[in-house]
Formats: C-alpha cells, structure tokens, sequence
C-alpha cells in the first residue's frame, strides 16, 4: 500500500471514531444535564423545607396572671397546664359552649399578709366568647366601670374584660393603688390578633332608646341562654346551627331578641317555627311581633303595645358599620414572619436556579466545544453565513466562503 493510501486509511478511521464518539459524548452529556437540574431542583425544595420548619415556631402560650402584680406577690400557683380542673361545676357547661380555652386562678398577698384577693382569669378562643362568659357573670345590679373593653363591679367583686379575657377579682381590691393592679393586670393578659379580636356586632344593633342596658345578655349556647333568661323556647333558636342571639329589655315595655344564623335559609326555617310557636302562645304571654332581615330574626315578646313593637323591629337593619377612629387587632408579627419566608424562598429558588443556568451552560458549552476538538475543528469559531456581491461590478456572481 502507497503512503498516500496509508495516509487517507489512517484519516478515514480517524473520522469514523470520531463520528462514533460524537453521538455517545452528547447522550453523556444530556444526561448529565438533566442530572444537574434534577439535583438543582430537589436542593431547592429541601433548602424550601428547610427554612419552612425554621420558621414555624411554636411559643409558649403567655402566662395568665404573673408573678408578682404591683406590690402583691403570688402565694399559690394557678396557672397549670390548661387550668380546666378548677372550672367550677356549675360554670362548666355554659363556659364550655362559650369556646373557654384555659384559665388560672392565683391567691395574691401583700406584705405581712395586709392585703389578700383572689384573681380568676378566662381565656376564650375569641372575643364573641368572652363577651357572652362576661354577660353570663355579670350580675344585675353591678355597676359600670371604665377599665379593659367592658367593666362592672360592687363592694364585693370586680368583674371585666379585655379582648379574649375575662376577669373575676373577689374580694375586690379597695386601696388607692387598685386600679393602677388591675391596668397592669391587664398589659399582662394574652393579646388577640385577627378576627379573633373582634367584639360581636350583634349587641350593637339593640336600639338605644329605652333600653335597659343591666339586662342585656349576649348567649352562644343553649345553657348560656337558660342561665341569662332567654324568654324564646331554646329547642327553636337553633344553638345547634351556630345561631347567636342577645337578649334585652325595655323599660315599661317588653322583652327583645335578636338572633342570627350564618344563612338567611337557616333563618327562614326557624322563623316559620318560631312564626307557629307565638300564634299559638304557650309559654310566651302578651303581644308578639317576628320579623326576619337576612339571616337576623327580631323578635318582640312581653307587654308590648302593638304599635311600639312594630316600631321597634322596623328599625333595626344589618348593616356594615364602616369606623376610622377605633383600632383593629393585625397579625402584624404573622405577617411580618409569613413574608420573610416567602422572601428567603424566593432567594434560595433564584440563588439555585442561577447556579444550574451556569452549570448547563458549561456542560453545553464545554461539550460542543470538546465535539469540535475532537472532530478536528477549532474549539471556537466564528459564524458561517453566505454573502451576495452587489458592489455593481460586471459579471457578478455569488461569492460563497471557502470551505
């Protein structure tokens, strides 16, 4: 065999290794490829649920009542665990229905024993709860006081609510310096945020004029109801379809009720029962009168001249009430926490993808490059078009880049 012949065997076994080699090194690399990215995305979402568990921490819940209150010091510890195994018998069930969540009770001493009073302390899930345990404490006859959201008390209690706490203080403390412990009795009750910090719209719809305000009771449940005098048959209120009513009188007059359902279809079967009930008397003596707005009943029951009731539940409307002077509760440590996560996520997310763009990049760029190489060509080269000589020369002709 010739050299030349030698020379274009060598070349033409060269060219069909490489021509072999070509398609096995791009499925190496593509595979390699889709590795990087599978690993890029699985590290994401672990480093995702990595700061998600970070975050999600569970606090304490706050102490009810502290240590120390002023110049009195706690003598007995009453804030164990939940706290339900000093509910009283008697108050279990309606506390229960209210959505009671814990509560504390703590005997306080000053010095040499000088000063003795004994706080209970109520936590609710809500302040719907809370006003209704409130209603349900309060006694007829106590006076209205200006400490917390509500307050009431005589020579023998101290009564009031803060947000989702109510408090009962007995004996009540008469110093100087008692209502200077009860405001710092209050900064140191847990704090509701949300919805939950709400107060019931419910009670505010009641009109004013004429109302007896010692005999209004909020209710959520059907004992709390019997125990604030409900006057309406408690089987056709409906407690079991999350009906809440508040009750209250009028002077010279009658009773008023008002109830509301989550759903005006929920309101209207109770009020052709309630509608059947007072036609037919019963229980229920004097005029009555029924209307139904949405899903709110109002009901006028009692010693009521016809043309008074009618008045009275005429004018009663939902309505949304629109306030620019009182202050809402915000999660504003929620969500303050919620969007710091969502902004270290969205980092990690961005911070990985950057990384799997470059190592793709260098494994498709660094791969088509080792292919040229190894077909014999320049790692880089410049782009490869057609050109059309137009400069107006005779015998033009197409001029194509040289092989």
């Amino acid at each position: 065999m010739s050299e030349s012949g030698a020379q274009l065997g060598g070349l033409t076994t060269a060219q069909s290794l490489r021509s072999h080699a070509e398609p096995r090194l791009s499925i190496v690399l593509i595979a390699l490829a889709l590795f990087a990215v599978q690993y890029g995305v699985t590290a994401a979402q672990k480093l995702t649920q990595d700061i998600s568990s970070k975050t999600m921490l569970i606090e304490p819940p706050t102490p009810l009542l502290p240590a120390t209150l002023g110049n009195l010091k706690r003598v007995s510890e009453g804030d164990l665990g939940d706290g339900m195994g000093q509910l009283d018998a008697d108050d279990r069930s309606v506390l229960l229905e209210d959505g009671l969540k814990r509560l504390a009770r703590s005997d306080y001493s000053g010095e040499n024993h000088s000063t003795h009073v004994r706080l209970t302390v109520y936590q609710f899930n809500d302040a719907s709860g809370a006003v209704a345990a409130y209603d349900y404490f309060r006694k007829s006859g106590m006076r209205p006081e200006t400490l917390g959201n509500e307050a009431a008390g005589d020579r023998d209690q101290l009564l009031l609510r803060s947000g989702v706490n109510v408090v009962l203080e007995a004996p009540r403390l008469a110093d100087v310096q008692a209502v200077a412990l009860t405001k710092h009795l209050i900064d140191c009750l847990p704090k509701a945020f949300g919805s939950a910090g709400v107060d019931p719209p419910l009670p505010e719809l009641l009109p004013g004029k004429g109302l007896d305000r010692d005999s209004v009771r909020y209710a959520l449940g059907l004992a709390d109801y019997r125990a604030t005098g409900g006057v309406l048959p408690p089987q056709l209120v409906g407690f079991d379809q999350s009906a809440e009513t508040v009750t209250a009188r009028y002077k010279d007059k009658g009773v008023l009720t008002l109830i509301e359902y989550p759903t005006p279809q929920i309101a209207g079967e109770h009020e052709r029962a309630l509608g059947a009930e007072l036609k037919r008397g019963g229980s229920l003596s004097g005029s009555a009168e029924l209307r139904r707005e949405g899903p709110l009943l109002i009901v006028a029951t009692g010693p009521w001249k016809p043309a008074d009731a009618n008045s009275l539940i005429s004018g009663i409307h939902l309505h949304d009430q629109l306030t620019w002077n009182k202050q809402m509760p915000l999660e504003f440590h929620a969500e303050v926490q919620k969007t710091y996560s969502l902004l270290v996520s969205i980092a990690i997310l961005c911070g990985v993808g950057a990384v799997a763009a470059i190592v793709l990049g260098l494994f498709f760029g660094g791969g088509r490059a080792l292919v040229r190489v190894l077909q014999g060509k320049p790692a880089a080269t410049e782009p490869e078009f057609l050109r059309i000589d137009l400069r107006g020369r005779s015998g033009k002709r197409l001029r194509f880049p040289d092989a």
